[in-house]
């Protein structure tokens, strides 16, 4: 009887350690993030656990690929109180509903210093929610205007300039298509929240209260104008970023609306393209009026439920660090938080147009800061979806209905 309750004992202690446990006296922490496919967060993770001294090691646990999914594996696993998820690799958008939910941990003194110290602003506001910080930033984005210069001399400053533009290269037969993502999903989201902001209005003018008005109508109008003219690429209501890039590439489009990394990726896929590939700020829905543009990006929270909260702060504070935020950028193509990186040598060659991702960073367009965000959303993507089929009319009438149904789970979307 001994000897089984000692292999039972032996048994027990092997499967805590697999679970998330300690291993050699090092604490096992179990990171959830997207799969980032350049390798740099597994570098990261190798590193921060060898500088730890023995303290902790970080298993990194890839997500699904699109945020959706990202987030639905960890609200049930969140809302299980599953302690085998230590840090999260939080989408920016998740802050309030995870922090609301009570499911991670808030950063205060010294931890909450380390940081924040040098960060951005647009990047730890979309960490913060109601004061409180709740994640450590850990790489940022933006959409900038990547255009043909062979094509288009000067940058449009406009939507509808571009529009324009790409009507008279049509006239022309020449390559005019405009990019940008049109299919249900955040993307839709993010494109009209960036045109809302950006005409001078907002969503929600609180985590309750619905601002849908005249600035969402001329958004909206961008929107349909854009689907509807001989620029619309005929896959724009089915298309997302990775949509975009291929049809940029493939050299029917003049424009595209998108994230830094197809620059790198037209280097490689599409060298040609790339000699005349150029960049300029978002377009402006209001002539005169800068654009403010949706940020995107990724904070790192520590779990309510982890074992090993002190631990985790550590780690996190360890792979946000400008070493591994440099690496992230340069080889992931992940723009960092720290003001300080945009200046660096290293970032200025891989990123030629770090100064406008800077640019728009400092004065970004956040998306609404609620706990039904998610709800929201849907509602957004199916008020505007196919953008070809918008009514500027009555759309901000429709928006406002279907967002207040949302904020008070009243619909199912």
């Amino acid at each position: 009887m001994r000897k089984l309750v000692a292999l039972s004992a032996a048994a027990l202690a092997a499967l805590v350690t697999g679970c998330g446990g300690s291993s050699g006296g090092a604490a096992t922490l179990n990171w959830y993030i997207f799969p980032e496919p350049s390798g740099s967060f597994a570098a990261a993770a190798k590193q921060c656990s060898a500088a730890s001294g023995g303290r902790y090691n970080i298993v990194l646990n890839q997500l699904p690929s699109d945020s959706d999914s990202q987030r639905t594996q960890l609200v049930r696993r969140l809302a299980a109180k599953d302690s085998g998820i230590d840090i999260i690799g939080m989408d920016v958008n998740w802050t309030s509903e995870f922090a609301e939910a009570g499911w991670i941990k808030p950063w205060t003194g010294a931890n909450k210093a380390a940081v924040t110290r040098g960060v951005l602003a647009g990047p730890i506001a979309t960490a913060t929610w109601k004061n409180t910080l709740y994640g450590a930033p850990l790489n940022s984005n933006t959409q900038l205007l990547w255009y043909r210069k062979d094509l288009v001399p000067t940058p449009p400053a406009t939507w509808a300039q571009m529009i324009q533009e790409a009507t008279a290269l049509a006239k022309q037969g020449k390559p005019h298509l405009i990019e940008v993502q049109g299919r249900q999903y955040e993307g839709l989201t993010v494109w009209f929240n960036s045109l809302v902001e950006s005409a001078g209005g907002r969503i929600l003018s609180g985590p309750s209260t619905v601002a849908i008005g005249p600035a969402a109508a001329l958004a909206a109008a961008v929107m349909h104008n854009v689907a509807n003219s001989p620029g619309a690429d005929p896959g724009l209501s089915n298309a997302q970023e990775d949509q975009g890039r291929l049809g940029f590439e493939k050299g029917d489009a003049a424009f595209e609306v998108n994230y830094p990394f197809v620059y790198p990726s037209a280097l490689a896929d599409t060298p040609k393209l790339a000699k005349v590939m150029g960049w300029a700020n978002y377009p402006a829905v209001v002539a005169g009026r800068p654009a403010r543009v949706t940020i995107g990006g990724e904070n790192l929270a520590v779990s309510s439920f982890s074992q090993h909260p002190a631990a985790a702060f550590a780690a996190i504070t360890c792979l946000v660090n400008a070493q591994h935020q440099t690496v992230d950028a340069v080889k992931g193509g992940l723009p960092p938080t720290l003001s300080a990186l945009f200046d660096s040598p290293a970032l200025a060659k891989a990123y030629p147009f770090h100064a406008l991702i800077k640019q728009a960073l400092q004065n970004p367009a956040i998306r609404p800061q609620t706990p039904a965000y998610s709800d929201i959303s849907l509602a957004i993507q199916k008020g505007l979806s196919p953008p070809n089929a918008i009514d500027p009319s009555t759309i901000v009438k429709t928006l406002r209905s279907q967002i207040k149904a949302a904020l008070s789970s009243g619909a199912l979307l």
